[in-house]
């Protein structure tokens, strides 16, 4: 994109998004900043409504981000909500978390090209993606069970035969 001599920074504009796998539905909101309060910000957003307030347990997969990493958070978290289990993912590994899938629709079909006038603007195309994604989205099914995983860990544990050829 040809940017004028005039041109001005609008300034940025952080998304935040939850992704319930199961439900294919999408919780999401425009912050100014990133950081532990806008992530709170989010975690009430969520664990505020049914069914994940009175949920036995809420699994939030998160990475390694500053705003939710670390022991820290996990305490701040499951004080304000006891039912909230947060998991972290090794680092470098963000593309286990299922939301990175819908983060890079929203990078393609919303902020490329990057030719908004400002942020109202940014935030209205991010909230009305979001809305049309919770329209076409599938739940995941999940097919992956305790036993398949018994068994697995049963496959891995057992010893490769070596063969020596002469």
């Amino acid at each position: 994109m040809r940017v004028e001599f005039e041109h001005e920074r609008g300034g940025a504009l952080a998304y935040l998004a939850a992704w319930d796998v199961r439900r294919a539905k999408v919780f999401g909101r425009c912050e100014t900043t990133t950081g532990i309060q806008p992530f709170g910000r989010l975690a009430q957003q969520v664990m505020e409504q049914e069914p994940y307030r009175t949920a036995s347990r809420v699994f939030w997969i998160v990475d390694n981000s500053s705003s939710h990493r670390g022991g820290a958070a996990v305490r701040r978290l499951q004080g304000k909500y006891a039912n909230l289990i947060l998991v972290h993912l090794p680092v470098h590994a963000s593309w286990l978390n299922q939301v990175e899938i819908y983060f890079s629709v929203i990078q393609r079909k919303v902020l490329t090209p990057n030719d908004f006038s400002n942020l109202t603007q940014v935030a209205d195309r991010l909230l009305a993606l979001q809305s049309f994604y919770e329209q076409i989205a599938k739940p995941f099914e999940w097919k992956f069970n305790r036993a398949d995983l018994h068994e697995l860990m049963h496959n891995i544990s057992q010893p490769v035969p070596t063969t020596l050829a002469a």
